[in-house]
């Protein structure tokens, strides 16, 4: 995300996180973050049962990487209008990287 705005305001992206999770029909787990000092830049976590999406900024440089790791039935493009409309970046660049399994719906937790 090139030229973002509100990359300091980690209550803006943790929300956006949980409605992103939501968007994808993904199952939020838990979300963390950090603020750096000193120029505020956050980096945040959704940990999802199918994965995770993390957000790290550079308001510095206005500038945020995300990274939309999912697996199963989850939709990863459904997280993208709730993020942008948080940071409102000018520019937004899109990777699909394909990792991993193909789904993970065979997989147990191991608390199961």
């Amino acid at each position: 995300m090139n030229n973002a705005r509100f990359l300091t305001d980690s209550r803006r992206i943790i929300k956006a996180l949980r409605q992103a999770s939501k968007d994808a029909h993904a199952n939020l787990l838990a979300v963390h973050h950090h603020i750096f000092t000193p120029d505020g830049g956050v980096t945040a976590f959704a940990l999802l049962a199918e994965s995770h999406i993390s957000i790290h900024t550079w308001p510095e440089s206005s500038y945020a990487a995300l990274d939309i790791f999912m697996c199963g039935a989850c939709d990863p493009l459904a997280c993208l209008p709730a993020l942008t409309s948080a940071l409102l970046p000018s520019r937004l660049v899109i990777t699909r990287v394909m990792r991993g399994i193909a789904s993970c719906e065979a997989l147990a937790l191991a608390s199961d």
